[in-house]
Formats: C-alpha cells, structure tokens, sequence
C-alpha cells in the first residue's frame, strides 16, 4: 500500500496545528504577554496580607484593572504590595485599597474603591487608605474564646464555691 504524500503533508498540518493551538492556550491562560505589562505602579502597605500572591487580580467594581507584581518587606515589617495597573487607569488620591476573599474561603485579590479627591495619584505613588485583609483563622479563634481586643484570655483556675455556714 503506498502512502500519498499529499495526505501526510496535510496530517502534518492539522499536528502543528494542534500544537499551535495548545502553545497559545498555555502561553494565554498563563497570563504571559510578549509586550510585558507596561503601566500604572502603585504601591500599598499592610499589616496583613493574608494568602495575596504575585499575580492577583486588581479590580474596580469587579471589573480587572490590573494584578499585584510583587510583595515585599519593608523596613517597618510591614507588606509592601506593588500593583501593575492598566496605564489608562486615573485614580484619585484618597483611593482605598482592600484585600478581600473571593468567597468563603477564595482566592485574595486587591479592590480598589476611587474616592472623590480632585488630586489624583502618579505612577510609582502609595495608596494611603489600605484594609488588611481578613482572616478566617482569627476570627474562629475569636468567636471560641469569646475574645476581642482588651479581653483578657480566659483562666484555668477552679472557681471557688462558697459553703452556707452551720
């Protein structure tokens, strides 16, 4: 039986095709991009930061603006968050910057709340007005031990009885 080298030449095809194909997705769902994301870099600092990663969304009103590009200790040991923002981006000064839960028990992301200033932020600026983030963790431990600020932990000595007297 021969074989048609026309018929080759097009399974050839259809296999870079393929392959073609599975690149672009992985490359796309990856999130790469061979322009790299030039834009708008701002900063914020957090006490806590929760499970943020490298690579979170950014959004205003659910819509993605952006993704954190790094996290890093600053002198003060506190998180300092860089975002990489769309360049188109203009966001006023009193700006807030929460990290919140996609969901119950989600993915961290940073949302950004524009405020009504009339100065608005320059690229390699901090956002002031920042929220830490929530844990989950915490406020189980809360909710058990009946704590919150200024309480103090509860005691493990026996409570003393007092006897009627004869």
């Amino acid at each position: 039986m021969e074989r048609s080298p026309v018929r080759d030449f097009i399974v050839g095809l259809f296999v870079l095709a393929g392959i073609a194909a599975i690149a672009y997705l992985s490359v796309s769902v990856g999130g790469f991009s061979w322009h790299g994301r030039a834009g708008f870099k701002l900063y914020a600092l957090y006490d806590e930061t929760g499970a943020l990663t490298v690579r979170a969304p950014v959004v205003i009103a659910g819509v993605r603006v952006g993704e954190v590009s790094s996290i890093s200790l600053d002198q003060d040991f506190r998180a300092r968050v860089e975002m990489n923002l769309d360049p188109d981006i203009k966001l006023p000064q009193d700006t807030f910057a929460n990290i919140v839960t996609a969901g119950m028990l989600g993915d961290r992301f940073i949302e950004l709340q524009p405020g009504g200033d009339d100065k608005m932020l320059k690229s390699g600026d901090t956002i002031s007005n920042v929220g830490n983030a929530v844990i989950i963790e915490k406020l189980i431990g809360q909710l058990i031990y009946g704590m919150t600020k200024g309480d103090k932990p509860p005691t493990t000595e026996p409570a003393k009885t007092s006897r009627p007297s004869d």
